[in-house]
């Protein structure tokens, strides 16, 4: 008789500590579950401490060691699944502008992966202090030496010169960050853009590696999850973040985070 196969698992845990600049620390292990394509609007700072994940980011395929600490940044799309059979366990921190510069999100797209064990030591020691009510002083203070050294990685790496995306591109994902709740249709966005919507939906697609309707998706959910952590309710949340309905919002919230808001929201502390 065949061997039966492990259910899926996906555990998480999800909150906002009291720390300037810390938008989300968010724990999960995933034995199968595979992220589409998406964007974040902070930082996501991530170390995997079991298994290991495959991304791409900009087109090019990366992986995360245990040794690895790896940087994605905001706006840029990216995805990622388990690299190894057993899945991943990772743990995350969503860090807003205050914390890194949007000028360093070129380095950053050129090389997210560091290898670095001075910096994995730090982010771990980070995500302890976050994890202990009345050790905010220690995580801000740890928090502060990571950004340090994370900044020290990039600046150095900023040499070859600041990342340019195309205008028309760049001008449509202004206009979606602009309308991330009230929305609006491809025909709007071409008429205030100047340009035939096929064209906007290739430029766009071509420059970031993810349709329009994927990054405004995406936005949302990011949004969703921040409401989520206050405590608001998931139909109060989908109302407030752009979406449909309550249906709507788990749809792509449960395909871009790996849950449904109702486990999300309760998984938080």
């Amino acid at each position: 008789m065949a061997p039966q196969r492990a259910a899926a698992q996906r555990d998480v845990s999800a909150w906002r500590p009291r720390i300037p600049g810390v938008v989300e620390v968010f724990h999960a292990h995933f034995t199968e579950y595979a992220y589409p394509m998406h964007v974040h609007e902070a930082w996501t700072l991530l170390i995997v401490d079991d298994g290991a994940v495959r991304y791409d980011l900009d087109r090019h395929e990366h992986g995360t060691p245990l040794d690895t600490v790896s940087l994605l940044p905001p706006h840029v799309p990216h995805n990622g699944s388990p690299a190894t059979p057993h899945g991943f366990r990772k743990r995350v921190l969503y860090l807003d502008s205050t914390r890194l510069a949007e000028d360093l999100i070129g380095p950053a797209v050129d090389s997210p992966d560091l290898r670095d064990p001075v910096l994995r030591q730090r982010v771990g020691q980070l995500h302890s202090a976050l994890a202990l009510p009345g050790d905010e002083l220690e995580a801000e203070s740890r928090l502060t030496l990571v950004g340090e050294r994370l900044r020290e990685h990039l600046r150095a790496r900023s040499i070859a010169g600041e990342r340019r995306d195309p205008a028309l591109a760049r001008r449509m994902r202004e206009l979606l960050d602009a309308h991330v709740t009230q929305g609006l249709t491809l025909d709007e966005a071409a008429l205030l853009l100047h340009a035939h919507p096929a064209h906007l939906v290739r430029a766009f697609s071509t420059a970031y590696g993810i349709a329009p309707h994927q990054y405004l998706n995406s936005r949302r959910v990011d949004r969703a999850r921040a409401l989520l952590l206050r405590g608001t309710s998931p139909a109060e949340t989908a109302t407030a973040t752009g979406f449909y309905d309550q249906a709507h919002l788990t749809r792509h919230f449960k395909k871009l985070v790996g849950v449904t808001p109702g486990r999300y929201r309760i998984s938080s502390r």
